[in-house]
């Protein structure tokens, strides 16, 4: 059974040691899928819903990257790693849903699936505060790792 990495032998949490690790090209790819009902839905034009607060899709692609790159100081045990790839992809995957996919890339000791999934659930919040005054109930939903690879192992979603 696998313990928890950040969990030291006297049950103190702390910072995993990577110093041992080889550094290697990593990458990560995580979702956000989000349920925005008809009424926004429609309002997409040319792949983007144009708001009082500018075009949400673009403000979220913003906002996410930015979240990639301030991982580390959102979560304690995170280690700040050189970003050298963050890209977003948002597309319609229903009459009434959107998916959010951030694709984070690093040569580093650890992996950047953090990064990834924080890049993917800040562009859904982004988008749901743009999109509130239209519709409160938007629904976040099904924050996942896609893939990971690099490092010891790699991880596919099925």
């Amino acid at each position: 059974m696998e313990e928890f990495t950040h969990i030291d032998p006297q049950n103190q949490p702390g910072m995993v040691d990577v110093s041992h690790k080889d550094t290697t090209q990593r990458q990560a790819v995580a979702q956000c899928t989000v349920e925005l009902g008809e009424e926004l839905m429609n309002k997409l034009v040319s792949n983007d819903i144009q708001s009082k607060k500018g075009p949400v899709f673009q403000t979220a692609i913003i906002a996410g990257t930015m979240a990639v790159k301030r991982t580390a100081d959102l979560i304690p045990f995170c280690h700040p790693l050189p970003l050298e790839k963050c890209k977003f992809k948002i597309e319609p995957i229903s009459s009434t849903a959107i998916s959010i996919r951030c694709t984070c890339l690093t040569n580093a000791r650890t992996g950047i699936e953090m990064e990834a999934l924080t890049g993917a659930t800040i562009a859904a919040l982004t988008i749901y505060d743009m999109c509130k005054a239209v519709n409160k109930a938007i629904i976040i939903s099904e924050t996942k790792l896609i893939s990971k690879t690099g490092g010891k192992s790699d991880f596919i979603t099925q």
